[in-house]
């Protein structure tokens, strides 16, 4: 049977997370729902990487099996009934064997933080209005990168086999107004990003130095680390797939 790759980017406010889940609202019901309405068929679809409520996303992909003919124009067609926070950026054939999760070799990460107030930064930037070291946190972003378990900042309940991810940059930076923390490698566990940002401001306030932030690491303890920045922040940029994968 045919396969397709889905490639799309939304904004994450208004929603329960990327992938299907009971009694909530979901990018992936969306989808699911406006496919059906074009093709009068339902479609199961796969996501490449989850995102929790309320985290937006640049790029992100489904991939679903179909036998029937695409519609011609369903593109222009899927993004009419989709609504206006969810837009579909392409349609890509692939092998049958292909998958938009175990195939992807990197995905990459912003946290947008801004520091005066802004009212066109809300919903898409965590607002934190003090003083903080960046020296510091580019430090502690540094260290990051020496480690591979990070299960001090993956939430609880989490179905993983391992807490091992491959960190391939982490580093400190602004963009505009805001300061971002960017992030990309090989898998992320749940929460992780927001995790080792929330941290890191810890940090760069003064609440801990980066000998605690080691011990953080170390302890393997989820209740060690901070969790307490929002989700609007986050966006997921890319989700990288090996050279040559699409041609």
């Amino acid at each position: 049977m045919p396969r397709y790759f889905l490639e799309l980017a939304y904004k994450g406010t208004d929603y329960s997370g990327f992938q299907l889940q009971d009694n909530a609202n979901t990018i992936q019901a969306e989808v699911e729902k406006a496919f059906e309405i074009l093709h009068k068929q339902k479609v199961i679809l796969t996501g490449s990487s989850r995102t929790d409520s309320g985290v937006h996303a640049f790029q992100n992909y489904f991939h679903f099996d179909y036998n029937e003919s695409i519609n011609a124009q369903f593109i222009y067609k899927m993004n009419a009934i989709l609504p206006e926070d969810i837009v579909i950026k392409k349609l890509t054939p692939v092998a049958g064997d292909a998958h938009c999760r175990f195939d992807a070799v990197a995905r990459e990460y912003r946290y947008y933080i801004y520091r005066y107030k802004n009212p066109f930064l809300k919903e898409r930037a965590f607002f934190f209005p003090y003083r903080m070291d960046i020296d510091l946190m580019q430090q502690a972003a540094v260290v990051i990168k020496e480690y591979v378990d990070f299960t001090s900042f993956s939430k609880r309940n989490t179905q993983v086999k391992t807490f091992n991810c491959i960190i391939q940059e982490s580093k400190w930076g602004m963009e505009g107004d805001c300061l971002v923390y960017y992030v990309k490698a090989n898998r992320f566990l749940r929460g992780m990003v927001r995790a080792l940002t929330a941290t890191m401001l810890r940090v760069g306030r003064g609440k801990i130095s980066l000998n605690e932030l080691r011990d953080i690491i170390e302890a393997k303890d989820c209740t060690k680390a901070s969790f307490a920045v929002p989700p609007h922040g986050l966006f997921l940029i890319s989700v990288n797939y090996p050279v040559c994968y699409f041609s």
